[in-house]
Order: C-alpha cells, then sequence, then structure tokens
C-alpha cells in the first residue's frame, strides 16, 4: 500500500527489519526513526489517522509477527536517548536503556533505581507498563513523564495523573512517552554499585537471561505468581516448534534457535489454556505482540 507520509527531518525506511530480543518475527511495512521531539509532533500533527502506527522502544518484550507490522512504526533514538541528571533527579529520554538509567545513578552517586539494572528493554516502555522487578516498580520512583498524543500534542504527566497498578496505569494507550523524570536519594558510587551488583547475581541465578527471550511473558494474577501457576501445570520446558518454555524460571519462553514468532504466539496460548483448566487462572500477557 502507499501511503501519503509527512515531510519529516528524521527517516523513513520501507520493508525494514525490526530486531527484537526474541530474534523472530517480519518487517515493518514503513519504520519512522523521528530525529527529535519536535520531528515526531510534526509527524503525528501531519499524517492520515487511517495509517496504522505503532511505536516500539528497545522490542524486548515484544514478538514481532511474522507477516510483519502494516503501516507506520514509530521507533525512537538518537536524541530520545539522552540521560541526565539535576541534585537527585533524573531525567531519561524514552529510548534510553534501563540498565544505562541504572548505570548512570551509580555513576552520579544516587540510589533508588538499581532495579533499572534488572529491566530489559527502555524508559519509554518501563513507563508504559509500570515495569518494575524485587519489589520496586515505576510507580514508586516516577516524578513526571512527558508525552505525546497521536495529535501531537506535547502534555506533562504527573505520578498520580497515571493511577498506576501492578504492570500498567489508567493512561491512555494513545500515548508516546518521550521523556521521564525520576526522584532518587542521595548515596554513594560503591553502595549503588553492590545494589546493582546484588540484583544482577539474583537475576542471572533465576532467569535465562543469556537466552533469545523476551522477559516475563504473563503478568502475576492478584496473590499469585505466573511462574508457579505455569510449573503446577506441567508446562515448565514445554516446546513448540522451536519456542519452548524455559526450564530455569517457567514464566520465560525462549527461541532454542529457529523459532518463529507464531511458535511462540502458540506456546503462551497454550500455556494459557492448560493453566486455566488446571487452576482455572486466566493469565493475562505481558508481552506485546505486533503485528
Amino acid at each position: 500500500m502507499t501511503y501519503d507520509l509527512p515531510t519529516v527531518r528524521g527517516a523513513y525506511r520501507y520493508n525494514a527489519e525490526l530486531k527484537n530480543w526474541f530474534d523472530v518475527g517480519g518487517k515493518a511495512e514503513i519504520l519512522f526513526r523521528p530525529a527529535d521531539i519536535e520531528d515526531l509532533q510534526n509527524f503525528l500533527k501531519n499524517y492520515s489517522k487511517k495509517i496504522p502506527v505503532q511505536i516500539i522502544g528497545a522490542a524486548s518484550n515484544v514478538i514481532i509477527s511474522d507477516e510483519g507490522v502494516k503501516g507506520v512504526v514509530v521507533r525512537l533514538s538518537g536524541e530520545f536517548a539522552k540521560i541526565s541528571c539535576d541534585e537527585e533527579i533524573i531525567k531519561a529520554g524514552a529510548a534510553a536503556l534501563c540498565g544505562n538509567v541504572a548505570l548512570h545513578s551509580k555513576n552520579a552517586a544516587l540510589s533508588g533505581l538499581e532495579f533499572f539494572s534488572g529491566i530489559p528493554g527502555s524508559v519509554g516502555g518501563a513507563i508504559a507498563m509500570n515495569a518494575g522487578c524485587y519489589g520496586s516498580d515505576i510507580s514508586q520512583i516516577l516524578v513526571s513523564a512527558k508525552a505525546l498524543d497521536l495529535d501531537g500534542n506535547l502534555v506533562e504527566l504527573k505520578n498520580k495523573d497515571f493511577g498506576f497498578f501492578y504492570r500498567g496505569s489508567k493512561i491512555s494507550k494513545k500515548f508516546i512517552f518521550v521523556e521521564g523524570v525520576f526522584k532518587t536519594t542521595r548515596s554513594t558510587i560503591e553502595a549503588v554499585a553492590e545494589k546493582i551488583s546484588e540484583l544482577n547475581q539474583q537475576r542471572e541465578k533465576a532467569q535465562p537471561i543469556r537466552a533469545k527471550t523476551g522477559g516475563s511473558t504473563f503478568k502475576n494474577p492478584t496473590g499469585k505468581k505466573a511462574w508457579q501457576l505455569i510449573d503446577e501445570a506441567g508446562c515448565r520446558g514445554k516446546i513448540v516448534g522451536d519456542a519452548q518454555i524455559s526450564e530455569k524460571h517457567c514464566n520465560f519462553m525462549i527461541n532454542r534457535g529457529k523459532s518463529c514468532a507464531q511458535n511462540l504466539i502458540n506456546l503462551g496460548n497454550e500455556v494459557k489454556k492448560t493453566v486455566k483448566e488446571k487452576s482455572g487462572v486466566d493469565l493475562e500477557w505481558e508481552i506485546k505482540i505486533l503485528q
């Protein structure tokens, strides 16, 4: 399909590869990398609303359809990956990797963001899904966020505006986050480094972080652990094609090498069905499926 797209300072690429952590899936019909916020605003103000638009960050927690993604995929980088600090406040662009934010806070001797080292992906996605691990999440440390709506209007959202809940918020899905502002506390480089090291060791022991994976597959139901329900349903190690439920942590799916996206989707859906039959719990995908 031919689209009438706005003139931009960034770049459009057609039939573009979409790198993701599972290493599966098709191409973007159109991939747009905006030069900066103003360029993204210009695009959003002027594109035809008939064109499907989706945004991805580091693509750490997504499955991209084998058939690819229709319309325009917006991927933030460059200007959107800057990190800075002022006193005990850290600002991070939406494309900044969470791990890099943790390292920046360490070098600034600021505590509170150590858990970012355990979040795969970028700041924008972390805000959107209220990402967290080891008892901490975005809702506890976010001061405010800047976002664009699909008409290109820039808004600033305070923490109280989000209505955060476990792995989500009441904020409209129509926002594209471009920056997060986070609160920290003064510490020492050594203390922050030690905490990050402890969390990373915990993560490496418990999760298949060296495999082609996409982070947690399902959200934890209220009062329960998804991995435990999956294990009790007999799905640890379950295989569909070359997709597998990890033996190490069964809320993680892995690509054993030659999986396609549909293998992963089918595996996840089979696990959902089996868990529902065994426990009555309807697991909710944490991974986003793009198509």
